[in-house]
């Protein structure tokens, strides 16, 4: 079976069982180049990791966790039957037909207003459910078990990636408008009252950088991308 193809400037390279997040960020952290997608395609889970290099300050930056999530449901889209729903939590989740069936998440060295020497985002999907038994777990799923089975996790990878550089292009040559746009339309569960990074409040919106706006008390208070950021363990 033949790897994926990927479009140019990024190459692909298998992590061969290992964690693609972590893997990509110990190499981005040695200096590699950026355009590297690290993948791992078990029968019953997708794991990929994406390096990018941005010439901004990670406080902007931190758009690329909404823009490889946009660029998700974009390829998915395209290749599922109409009738399957894909959303969006702000923190990087994924729901199909509203169950949790994967995340998104991201890592990157220094501090918010720093341009970090790389940008790793990570992208683990289950595809087959750990049990028959699915109303153990109402509020999990697996994109096979939401009729997608014919949608084959390669050509997935591959649509998610040149998804996700379409989405990196109009954020470059536009800004978030567009972006922003297109999220709030793939939100879930993005209304009313929210917890979020131990914060609960009552959400109010989005700001340009797509940071969550909550309504503590008196207050509206920030919550940035930058607060989603992670390392692997």
């Amino acid at each position: 079976m033949s790897g994926p193809s990927f479009p140019p400037l990024f190459t692909g390279q298998d992590a061969a069982g290992n964690d693609p997040f972590a893997l990509a960020c110990a190499t981005a952290d040695a200096g590699c180049d950026a355009g590297l997608v690290i993948y791992d395609l078990a029968p019953d889970l997708l794991r990929a990791a994406i390096v990018f290099a941005p010439d901004v300050p990670l406080r902007k930056a931190a758009v690329m966790l909404p823009i490889c999530g946009v660029g998700f449901q974009n390829a998915l889209g395209a290749l599922a039957p109409p009738e399957v729903a894909v959303h969006l939590g702000w923190d990087g989740a994924i729901y199909v037909n509203g169950g949790r069936c994967g995340s998104l998440k991201m890592a990157a060295p220094g501090q918010p207003e720093d341009e970090p020497d790389w940008l790793v985002i990570a992208l683990e999907l289950a595809l087959w459910p750990p049990s028959e038994d699915t109303g153990l777990t109402p509020d999990e799923t697996a994109l096979y078990a939401e009729g997608c089975a014919e949608v084959d996790a390669i050509t997935l990878l591959e649509s998610w990636v040149r998804h996700t550089l379409v989405g990196i292009n109009t954020w470059t040559d536009s800004g978030t408008a567009t972006l922003h746009r297109e999220w709030i339309g793939l939100a879930h569960a993005l209304e009313g009252e929210v917890t979020v990074k131990g914060r609960t409040g009552t959400y109010t919106g989005l700001d340009e950088d797509l940071g969550l706006l909550l309504k503590i008390g008196d207050k509206v208070e920030l919550v940035p991308l930058t607060e989603t950021l992670t390392r692997p363990a």
